[in-house]
């Protein structure tokens, strides 16, 4: 910083401080200089109003006040009492504890807090201090305060039990302190807060004005009224992320002038006859809907769900023939070369009937080979490509694009789908199909992808067997691997899953690495087995892949890396080391890898685990239906990271849950829907907050969602 910067904000700090607005910084509030202010701006704090929107993350109910007497061993109280005398007393290694006896009209209770003798500056004889935690037994009763407020030396008759806020916290900032700047700023702030939504849209929606809502979130006088608040923030949010996907949704609508396909039915009839199996009804019921977007005069943006191995790749090639009969390209993004390469020998069996071969397109080709590729493409005739990231790299141009299909959507970021749409005919956005084996409920699908459509394949293909899973004990390795040893005597192929690659201070895990010695010294000494995981070479990883597919390999050990693989029908066996480290869906995506063929398949969790987590378990085991575990999985995990938001550019809930939430997100959709069939442009006067709101919030979001 310059001497002149300096001498500035020193003026500015000495000056009389500036009116509190909403937009104050934060470094002119009492009490935070210039390390707070930094270690706010961690948790997004910058300005003043931003503290009414820093939401506490839970409550302690401190409401309900216990007598002294009455707070028995191993009880859990609140407790309200004057401090009659306090001291710091060090212990044997060093820690240094701040005591306090406080006493009501019932008795003495003393508190203690380890390694907080700073507490004796700002708590002295004569304060009151509601507290909240367990009661120990240590020399007596003895509680260490979980939660602590200091309501100074007022009158007993004026103090009361209340609600206290736990706030998200930062290295720097404790719970305490934050509650403290908040409570100073409230009761100036709120009357500055406007309400930028319709009172009719409140009323309908059964939820309180900003103002109300902020003042329980932040003082709740009980913790339903907390709840009340909150409701409304998140209602706020739901319908900002809904408005957003109709607007971006009916933007990309009228900018389409693309082509209208017609429904031929020429190669589609001929695919149909030359399939040696028959489609299921989820299958063609997604075939129509995909027929029905791409035969209408707006640009399909479809996704299609489905479990693995429900028949995702037929679909998509049903709908590269539409395109194809009409002359048009198709293009097929995977996330992996194997992945592209599966599919690419996938549409070669079936569609050599057809007299079509597809084009193959990823980073591994040779330079012969590439531009025979890009010469196909650049050509006017109809072709059906299929390849990796390589697809949109700025040396391929397509002559005619009009579909694009991205298996995996959500292992793709968002500039990447952009930069294959923007090689559609014409210079027009291609139609595109999205499609996804992580299944999801309807209702987090609406909100995660607004207008999106949303196909779902809900049908096992005859044929495939149910995989036979089950969790077994640390006691029942030695059987576990003696089975494994039976199917490979059998011809079959095995996977062993591990959460980590390596061995690691800060866990007691078993590792891929490790376990790959131990299990080719062990149970497999007579087999060919190999190990793969993330930090290989990707030339290395795809040779091992390559190997296991044609069985040269017997048993895979690795890590999640195989979680979108490649069809290997040989193999009938997966073992899973540490079920409990892996999130529900990810263990569902881990056992696709198997029951690919016809044989009967087993995958095995094995490990000892505590009671809740052999609970969680359990969805794994009774059942296959991935929506069933989705919504499992998000009611325990939470949402995370789980669908790639952060890839796709999808918001980042700060306050709602769409799950848990799934009422209030139902009436934040149709109060959206309700908005934009009035005033699509949100051009009426009531509707400026709500404008604004979007504006300011997700003007980001907006760009993205229109790419989808």
């Amino acid at each position: 910083m310059s001497n002149a910067e300096d001498a500035a904000r020193r003026r500015r700090r000495t000056g009389p401080p500036p009116r509190l607005t909403l937009d104050t910084p934060v470094t002119y509030l009492k009490g935070v200089g210039p390390a707070r202010a930094e270690s706010l701006q961690r948790l997004g704090i910058r300005v003043a109003g931003d503290l009414l929107r820093h939401v506490p993350h839970r409550y302690e109910d401190a409401s309900t006040v216990t007598p002294i007497s009455d707070a028995a061993v191993g009880a859990d109280v609140t407790v309200l009492g004057q401090v009659v005398a306090t001291g710091v007393l060090p212990t044997r290694r060093g820690l240094r504890v701040f005591q306090a006896v406080i006493k009501d009209a019932s008795g003495l209770l003393e508190l203690a807090w380890p390694g907080q003798p700073f507490l004796e500056r700002t708590i002295s004889k004569g304060d009151w201090l509601l507290c909240t935690g367990q009661v120990r037994f240590h020399h007596g009763r003895r509680l260490q305060p979980r939660e602590f407020v200091n309501l100074g030396a007022g009158d007993e008759s004026s103090l009361e039990g209340r609600v206290l806020a736990v706030y998200p916290a930062t290295e720097g900032l404790s719970v305490r302190w934050l509650r403290t700047l908040v409570e100073q700023h409230l009761s100036d702030l709120l009357p500055l807060v406007k309400e930028p939504l319709p009172a009719a849209l409140l009323a309908e929606a059964g939820v309180p004005p900003l103002p109300e809502a902020l003042r329980r979130v932040h003082k709740p006088e009980s913790v339903a009224d907390a709840r009340l608040g909150r409701s409304r923030l998140a209602w706020e949010e739901l319908l900002c992320v809904h408005l957003l996907h109709r607007r971006a949704n009916v933007l990309a609508r009228e900018s389409r002038t693309g082509v209208q396909f017609a429904n031929r039915k020429q190669l589609t009839r001929q695919l149909r006859e030359a399939l040696p199996f028959t489609l299921t009804n989820a299958q063609m019921r997604a075939v129509r809907e995909i027929v029905g977007d791409l035969c209408s005069a707006r640009r399909m943006h479809r996704l299609l769900q489905g479990d693995v191995g429900s028949g995702k790749t037929i679909v998509a090639l049903f709908s590269a023939m539409l395109a194809m009969e009409n002359g048009y390209q198709c293009a097929i993004m995977a996330p992996t070369e194997l992945l592209a390469e599966q599919h690419a020998l996938t549409a070669q069996k079936l569609l050599a009937p057809l007299g079509i071969s597809p084009v193959l397109l990823t980073g591994r080709l040779g330079a012969k080979d590439r531009r025979v590729a890009l010469t196909r493409m650049a050509s006017v005739d109809p072709v059906l490509a299929i390849g990796t990231h390589a697809l949109f790299q700025n040396d391929v141009a397509f002559a005619k694009l009009g579909l694009v299909i991205i298996d995996e959507q959500h292992r793709f970021g968002v500039e990447q789908r952009a930069a294959l749409g923007a090689k559609g005919a014409d210079g027009e956005p291609p139609d595109v199909l999205l499609m996804t084996a992580t299944p999801i409920p309807r209702s987090l699908a609406l909100t995660l992808y607004g207008d999106l459509d949303v196909s779902t394949l809900d049908e096992r293909p005859p044929g495939r067997q149910p995989v036979t899973t089950a969790h077994r004990r640390e006691a029942a390795r030695d059987r576990v691997f003696s089975f494994v040893n039976t199917e490979l005597d059998a011809g079959r192929q095995a996977y062993v899953v591990y959460p980590v690659i390596e061995a690691s201070e800060k866990t007691d895990l078993r590792d891929a690495t490790s376990m790959y010695e131990a299990l080719v010294a062990g149970p497999f000494a007579s087999r060919r087995v190999a190990l793969l995981h993330g930090r290989l070479p990707a030339e290395e990883r795809d040779v091992i892949m390559r190997a296991f597919r044609d069985g040269a390999i017997d048993v895979l050990v690795a890590t999640t890396v195989i979680e979108v693989g490649i069809d290997v029908p040989n193999a009938t066996v997966m073992i899973i080391e540490h079920p409990e480290r892996f999130g529900l869906s990810q263990l569902h995506q881990l056992r696709g890898r198997v029951g690919r063929g016809a044989e009967q398949s087993y995958c095995i969790l094995l490990g000892d685990v505590g009671s809740d987590a052999a609970d969680r378990l359990q969805v794994v085991v009774n059942t296959e239906d991935g929506f069933e575990i989705s919504r499992a999985d998000l009611r325990m995990r939470g949402m995370g990271d789980l669908f790639g938001a952060r890839q796709s550019g999808l918001p980042a809930f700060r306050i709602a849950d769409p799950i848990a939430d799934e009422a209030l997100n139902n009436s934040a959709r149709e109060s959206a829907e309700r908005m934009l069939t009035a005033d699509p442009a949100l051009e009426r006067p009531e509707n400026a907050g709500v404008r604004q709101l979007l504006t300011i919030n997700y003007k980001r979001a907006l760009e993205l969602f229109q790419v989808g």
